[in-house]
């Protein structure tokens, strides 16, 4: 599957906001206007005006939807939450080659809303996902006390963990010692 730089811009925006999610009893990584800043700032959302709280409230709404979406195993009904988010975001498709970047495709209205950006942009490149048949590449980790999302863009599709070095290496490490221990024991 080939995934431009655009997308993967857009795969790596919607799995960090998936990612600002409170967990249970967790602090929410969009508590305020400043936290939407450093987001915006950090994956370089273009068109942005001055952000408000009406801004915040937008994006953790959306940040909901695309959380069912990496929830959901069945195409049917991560299609119609991509299909309304997109709707929604008024997506207007447009070709630019801003910021020194090559020619690549935008989304998002002129002029739209930090909430209805991401909603287009991030909710298309889901939908590229599900139009060819993967999915499953959108997982959760498989670490019991982690369940950050991700997109799995290795080649077999083998991918179970958020980070191979913390979650990964967590629970072999684990598994390492409780095997240890049972041969000693």
């Amino acid at each position: 599957m080939l995934i431009t730089h655009d997308n993967r811009c857009s795969l790596d925006a919607v799995v960090d906001l998936v990612n600002t999610a409170p967990e249970e009893g967790g602090a929410d990584g969009l508590a305020d206007l400043a936290a939407l800043s450093d987001f915006v700032r950090t994956h370089e959302v273009s068109d942005v005006g001055v952000l408000s709280e009406r801004d915040l409230a937008d994006v953790r709404r959306v940040r909901g939807r695309f959380a069912e979406v990496f929830a959901n195993p069945e195409p049917q009904a991560a299609s119609t939450i991509i299909n309304e988010l997109v709707a929604a975001a008024g997506t207007t498709p447009r070709l630019t080659d801003h910021d020194g970047y090559d020619w690549h495709i935008h989304y998002f209205a002129p002029g739209a809303s930090v909430a209805d950006h991401l909603a287009a942009d991030c909710g298309m490149a889901l939908a590229f996902f599900v139009v060819a048949g993967e999915q499953e590449r959108l997982r959760r980790c498989e670490a019991p006390d982690c369940r950050r999302a991700f997109v799995d863009l290795s080649r077999n599709r083998s991918r179970r963990y958020c980070d191979s070095r913390t979650c990964g290496n967590r629970l072999h490490v684990a598994a390492y010692r409780a095997r240890r221990k049972e041969a000693a024991g």
